[in-house]
């Protein structure tokens, strides 16, 4: 094809995508759902922290989780065996969840009224950064194992994002990396970016993501019953 062709064919397939999105944000504005995309490359320990939190938020705050992964149901099982609900969607050779897979996942999954819903996309720093799911907030989760320049490499990503997420603190004795620099780069590519640095494995910052996560769930609910 052309590239103007090209170009049209994306539009289309985005103002579809986002007519989807804008009916799933309307469902989780009624609802009081607390919906987040959490986005990353494969390995930055997206899973783990959704684990974690749900663990940790148990009796606080109910989370239900979409699962997005080209093959499997591991992370999907991995969050079941925290006792929350999680369905999995598998996108076979595509590169992100779209907002009519969500929407569909949403019904099947049916989350309570003032939830949260956990969207934990397809590792991929490039395509889930188009596309709306209808969340309240993008949050991308960076490790301290893939260098201080990401987000200068990919920043529609970072750009799109609410908060960023640095997890693996606990291995920073073991690397030659500079939280500083990685954080400035990041808020010269969106400079309203909130950023968090944590740890998964050891709870390490976790409870100022809890704080965050807590916080904007209640504002979100309190809208819901003002509407």
């Amino acid at each position: 094809m052309s590239q103007e062709r090209i170009i049209q064919v994306e539009r289309d397939i985005l103002s579809k995508n986002d007519g989807y999105a804008a009916e799933n944000r309307r469902h989780f504005e009624r609802q009081g759902i607390f919906a987040l995309n959490f986005v990353s490359s494969p390995g930055s320990g997206k899973t783990s922290l959704l684990v974690r939190t749900i663990s940790d938020l148990k009796g606080r705050l109910v989370i239900n989780v979409i699962e997005g992964d080209q093959q499997t149901s591991n992370d999907a099982a991995r969050i079941r065996e925290t006792g929350a609900r999680a369905i999995q969607i598998n996108t076979g050779k595509g590169c992100h969840l779209d907002a009519h897979m969500v929407g569909h996942a949403t019904e099947d999954l049916a989350p309570e009224p003032g939830s949260a819903l956990f969207i934990e996309n397809v590792g991929n720093l490039v395509c889930p950064s188009a596309f709306d799911l209808g969340e309240a907030h993008k949050v991308v989760v960076l490790s301290v194992t893939e260098g201080e320049d990401k987000p200068l490499k990919y920043p529609d990503m970072f750009a799109a994002a609410d908060l960023m997420i640095l997890n693996k603190s606990d291995l920073l004795p073991h690397l030659d990396f500079n939280v500083g620099l990685c954080i400035a780069n990041a808020l010269r590519v969106n400079p309203r970016l909130q950023t968090l640095t944590v740890s998964a494995r050891t709870g390490e910052g976790m409870e100022a993501f809890y704080a965050w996560l807590e916080t904007s769930a209640a504002r979100r609910s309190t809208r819901a019953k003002v509407a």
